[in-house]
């Protein structure tokens, strides 16, 4: 497949590059690393980046930027940077790119736990991973001719890590990598893909 990743350079994206690369053909694209250059808040950056890219089999958003910290201090151009990029980022992506997704090709998007399990300081994230979540499950029951999903990854094992944080009910990146190639290789449409369940699941392809 050719599969155009957005957002390589991180964590997550990393993983997901490094896996499906083995057996597909990987285009990526990022605000300062890939093999293309695009701003995720920015639709006519997007617009150019798809067309540089050309049709492909699938395309991976692994990429948003997003505001953290306690309610109160949280200003409104925080949840402005968060919604532009996390959630209206993504939406213009796939508004954008399926025109670019051949026929019975996918689109997968990421939105995160804090849409299902908050925790203190994620109030901007939380309300676009759930937006987003909601979009993803209302934008398949129309679309018929690309499969569209999202995936909720966990803490990471390696970002956590590195902030100097406990583990222990972290999933590595490796192993949230398995979780995009599932939605990828599957045929599920609307749905969220939890990295958490699918790696607590008794399944075989997260090995």
């Amino acid at each position: 497949m050719k599969i155009l990743l957005a957002g390589a350079s991180g964590t997550i994206g990393g993983a997901i590059e490094k896996r499906l690369a083995v057996e597909h053909q990987v285009i990526t694209a990022g605000y300062s690393h890939g093999n293309l250059r695009f701003d995720l808040a920015d639709s006519d950056s997007i617009r150019i980046m798809i067309d540089a890219v050309g049709e492909v089999d699938a395309i991976i958003c692994a990429a948003g930027v997003t505001s953290f910290g306690p309610f109160e201090h949280l200003t409104e151009a925080d949840y402005h940077q968060t919604l532009n990029s996390k959630l209206m980022g993504q939406v213009n992506l796939l508004r954008i790119g399926r025109q670019a997704v051949r026929r019975g090709g996918s689109i997968t998007l990421t939105s995160g736990f804090a849409a299902r399990e908050p925790v203190p300081g994620c109030a901007a994230v939380a309300m676009a991973n759930g937006a987003l979540e909601s979009f993803v499950k209302a934008v398949a029951v129309e679309l018929t001719e690309v499969r569209v999903n999202v995936v909720s990854p966990s803490f990471v094992t390696e970002t956590m890590a590195m902030m100097g944080m406990g583990t222990s009910t972290s999933v590595s990146a490796s192993l949230t990598a398995a979780v995009y190639e599932a939605a990828l290789l599957g045929t599920m449409s609307g749905e969220t893909l939890q990295v958490a369940e699918y790696v607590n699941a008794d399944t075989h392809w997260v090995i």
